[in-house]
């Protein structure tokens, strides 16, 4: 990974802001990623978001933390939070800005246990491909207390392969339709593709019950997205 995502936030938030991210998947053209957007307040985040927020409880843990907006909000409520992520300029960013307690690391390598744990802007797309899932969920599974909560969200993208008619052109010998391959570039260079998995409620549901976890919808989105608490 040469972290371009990270690159990126360390400019924005050294007031060297030039130029957005360009995303694009293999169903999608490009399109760009205000990195303003990523530096928000509560105010500014989509209500979804803002839900998870305020059902956040306890000990919590910020996945893929970005910036740290989430645990920046949660931290000025008077939470303890610990925020982790795999980017290094996203943890460096972060800290700056001051979240107390975070880390350079993988969700997999988390071993501490937490009374809420957050997956938010898309957070099945850690999981990759469907076949990752089980993996994930038992290992969040492991780190969660008693009583504690998985505060998730994704999209349902079927709509995404609809034609003019409202059809779907969904191809039915290939792997699921919310699989795609993530590109990124900045700058004029371009990050090493990654597979970002956008899940149905009812898969991640049934995900859910096959490692014995509860799942429940909390509220849907404005297009097409929703969060989720998953409980033990």
């Amino acid at each position: 990974m040469k972290d371009l995502f990270g690159n990126a936030l360390r400019d924005y938030h050294n007031n060297n802001y030039t130029e957005d991210l360009i995303t694009s998947t293999n169903i999608s053209g490009e399109d760009k990623l205000p990195l303003p957007y990523l530096f928000r307040d509560f105010t500014e985040m989509p209500k979804l978001e803002q839900k998870a927020l305020r059902l956040a409880k306890g000990n919590i843990l910020d996945v893929g933390c970005g910036s740290g907006s989430h645990s920046l909000h949660l931290q000025e409520n008077g939470f303890n939070v610990k925020a982790i992520d795999i980017s290094e300029g996203a943890v460096e960013v972060a800290k700056s800005r001051g979240v107390k307690h975070i880390e350079l690391k993988a969700l997999l390598d988390e071993t501490e246990s937490f009374d809420t744990i957050l997956l938010l802007m898309n957070g099945t797309g850690i999981f990759q491909e469907l076949s990752q899932i089980s993996t994930y969920l038992k290992h969040l599974k492991s780190i969660l207390n008693p009583n504690g909560q998985i505060l998730i969200d994704s999209s349902d993208i079927q709509y995404m392969y609809e034609d003019e008619d409202g059809g779907l052109w969904i191809d039915t010998n290939a792997g699921y339709y919310g699989e795609l391959d993530y590109f990124l570039s900045y700058k004029d260079e371009e990050e090493i593709p990654m597979k970002w998995l956008y899940l149905d409620f009812e898969r991640l549901q049934l995900a859910c019950e096959s490692v014995e976890l509860k799942c429940e919808k909390v509220m849907d989105g404005e297009h097409f997205d929703y969060l989720a608490k998953i409980s033990i």
